[in-house]
């Protein structure tokens, strides 16, 4: 499989040696300053780079007919714009806010979790996520998905807030900035009497990366708009 890597930082990097060691051939490294050139070459695409430039990335390889993989968040106020240009092109999309196995576990365990949870109004939910200080948009895009997730599965929630104090119907996400840390999320579920947590904690930036290559081994060839549901199967 050729891949193009349309953002070439420490994720980039992280997907280029993953990628080589399972047989794939990388024709594009595209920094912020780089042209698309070499992108013609490539069976698919893999985004990782920043909000400002991510829409630009994948609308420019969705225009080509090449399938994107994308796992920048920030940017999905054009979300609905990039699922048009796949279809209108005939080609393949998936949009990860984490590609990591380990997260996408985490997803099915607390969604599990929120539906018992709801039977016990007794308990207060709420998220806290850590990730390192450049990473630009807060809450993270994990944060948010794992949100959406427990409010539609918990029948007391109705909305996420962040940074805001535990109230009825909200679920709140806290969000913290640290030197160096790959991203932690845990939901803590607090009553009087004791405390429950469910955490995920990356050790290093490999997990990511590994998903979004497998993602894009799933995506080959397809046609339409997938998740990472689609490509783990957790869908019923």
């Amino acid at each position: 499989m050729k891949i193009a890597l349309l953002g070439y930082g420490k994720m980039g990097k992280v997907i280029e040696d993953i990628a080589a060691k399972r047989g794939h051939e990388i024709v594009l490294r595209k920094g912020s300053q780089d042209s698309f050139e070499g992108l013609e070459q490539a069976d698919i695409a893999i985004e990782f780079s920043v909000p400002d430039g991510a829409v630009n990335n994948i609308s420019y390889a969705l225009k080509q007919g090449i399938p994107v993989v994308a796992g920048t968040t920030g940017w999905l106020h054009d979300y609905d714009k990039m699922v048009q240009l796949c279809e209108e092109n005939h080609t393949g999309f998936i949009y990860g806010s984490n590609f990591s196995l380990g997260v996408n576990i985490f997803f099915e365990l607390n969604k599990y979790l929120a539906k018992l949870m709801s039977k016990f109004p007794s308990y207060q939910c709420e998220i806290e996520e850590i990730h390192h200080t450049q990473k630009l948009d807060a809450p993270s895009g994990t944060a948010i998905t794992l949100a959406e997730r427990i409010i539609h599965e918990h029948s007391q929630l109705n909305e996420w807030q962040l940074n805001a104090p535990i109230s009825e119907g909200i679920l709140p996400i806290q969000a913290h900035r640290i030197p160096e840390v790959p991203g932690t999320h845990t939901l803590i579920a607090q009553s009087k009497i004791d405390t429950l947590t469910l955490t995920h904690e990356a050790h290093n930036r490999e997990g990511f990366a590994l998903g979004s290559v497998v993602a894009a081994e799933f995506l080959l060839g397809k046609k339409g708009l997938f998740t990472m549901d689609d490509v783990l199967n957790f869908k019923p």
